[in-house]
């Protein structure tokens, strides 16, 4: 194993890559630098810190023992107790999902049309590879919403002109929930942080989009579980009032998958966490009224709004 003091010092990472490879939130870092004094970042002259690997293998580690059971004191002061005795610990294996490394060669723009070629070509280690570079260059967020969201709303909408087979979208729709399972698969899950289920509600199976939303939660940090499509709201409140979640985040495209949402959010309430419903989806955004019948908070038309209106409401 490697030792933490292997890894440099050099501050080279914003609080928000550090985010974004440990798992924490900005808000809790630097309540933690506070409180603790765990870290001491250097500072550009316009007062942004600056992050090393060490500092982000330090927070993996302390994150680590409190996954285990330790509180953030403890863990800390178990840290400090090794390093009295002149012991760094050992580094955590990475398992973190890639990050840009090089300068973007195209828009992404031309990523999405090139996507769209291999996928409807069926062309899947061409897919692969035009994944794999963007990873190296973008940020997973534009990723989804600037390369494989516009791949896919070209790819439905070539099926409804009948230019390409329903197995072609298929491939396409399995294709990038592979890469988006893999991705969520990729981020740690902290146990003390705000649990968020997120699904599809009943009979609804466009899940692309929820899918992209769990893996962008799960990066800032949240303890986020994908369900998958069609949860029947009956068995979703049961399992809730097993796990007590802070949050309940569902998708419906359709008006026969959002009519049994409405009677979620009281049956939620009868729970002892009474946690929150947030919804979404194609229906919700095509339909104003129907947003006002809804019990629950809605969540937004994209997925940005959403994931900063999971922010406002948990933290």
């Amino acid at each position: 194993m490697v030792s933490i003091a292997e890894y440099t010092t050099d501050p080279k990472y914003t609080i928000k890559v550090l985010s974004e490879r440990t798992g924490v939130r900005p808000v809790t870092l630097r309540a933690w630098e506070r409180r603790y004094d765990l870290l001491n970042p250097d500072r550009l002259d316009n007062n942004y810190r600056l992050y090393s690997e060490r500092d982000i293998q330090i927070i993996r580690w302390i994150t680590h023992r409190m996954d285990e059971g330790l509180s953030i004191s403890n863990a800390v002061r178990e840290y400090r107790g090794l390093r009295a005795e002149g012991i760094w610990p050992e580094a955590l294996p990475s398992v973190m999902a890639p990050e840009p490394t090089l300068a973007p060669r195209f828009p992404t723009s031309a990523y999405a049309d090139q996507l769209y070629k291999a996928l409807t070509g069926h062309n899947e280690a061409e897919a692969k590879k035009i994944v794999d570079a963007t990873q190296s260059m973008y940020d997973i967020q534009a990723i989804f919403l600037e390369v494989f969201y516009p791949c896919l709303v070209e790819i439905g909408e070539a099926w409804y002109r009948g230019e390409i087979r329903i197995a072609t979208e298929h491939f396409a729709s399995a294709f990038i929930r592979g890469v988006l399972m893999n991705l969520l698969g990729a981020f740690p899950i902290y146990s003390t942080a705000p649990k968020i289920l997120i699904g599809c509600a009943p009979e609804e199976f466009h899940e692309i989009a929820p899918l992209m939303l769990a893996v962008l939660l799960r990066r800032d940090g949240y303890q986020v579980e994908y369900l998958g499509a069609d949860l029947p709201v009956d068995d979703l409140v049961f399992y809730a009032e097993d796990i007590s979640p802070d949050m309940i985040i569902l998708s419906a495209s359709f008006e026969h998958s959002a009519r049994p949402l409405y009677k979620m959010q009281a049956l939620l309430d009868e729970l002892p966490g009474q946690p929150k419903l947030g919804f979404g989806g194609r229906y919700f955004n095509e339909n104003p009224s129907a947003r006002e019948g809804m019990r629950g908070i809605f969540l937004g038309a994209g997925i940005d709004e959403a994931i900063q209106n999971v922010h406002d409401l948990l933290d």
